[in-house]
């Protein structure tokens, strides 16, 4: 959790000091997705946690505070982002950053979806080829089987 809070943290800190100092938002993409991964990875991460089944097992209380306590301060460098935004920034910056992030996360979900069938395909091609292997490997059995048994 500590990772993905400090990337975006220091992604803030580049893309506020861009914003006050005139700079244009589109050189920055990469701070912008490395803000939007970092929020959303920490919300998976946390949900993940969450509903683990060796913490429900182990009955070990997960780090919901740790989790919140990022997300807030995420939350808070979003809104000291979007009050330098429309301070220091073209009027409609704010609502073009919200749109960039929209996309972003689109773009990655639709990824990490892309990710998913690519993994089932594998698995699917997998699971075929131990098939044949156990079917030859019967068949071989069975004529050795017959081999053995011949006379």
């Amino acid at each position: 959790m500590l990772a993905e809070l400090a990337a975006a943290n220091a992604a803030f800190g580049i893309l506020k000091s861009a914003v006050t100092n005139g700079a244009d938002l589109a050189k920055f993409g990469k701070q912008i997705g490395a803000i939007v991964v970092g929020e959303e990875s920490l919300k998976k991460k946390s949900d993940r946690e969450k509903n683990s089944i060796w913490s429900k097992l182990k009955g070990v209380d997960t780090n919901e505070l740790e989790s919140f306590m990022a997300l807030e301060s995420i939350r808070e460098q979003k809104k000291t982002l979007e009050s330098h935004f429309r301070l220091y920034g073209r009027p409609g910056l704010w609502d073009d950053y919200q749109k960039y992030c929209a996309q972003q996360r689109v773009s990655q979900r639709m990824a990490e979806v892309e990710r998913e069938e690519a993994l089932y395909k594998i698995k699917e091609i997998g699971a075929y080829i131990l098939i044949v292997v156990v079917g030859l490997i019967c068949i071989s059995g069975l004529f050795y089987l017959a081999w053995l048994f011949r006379g």
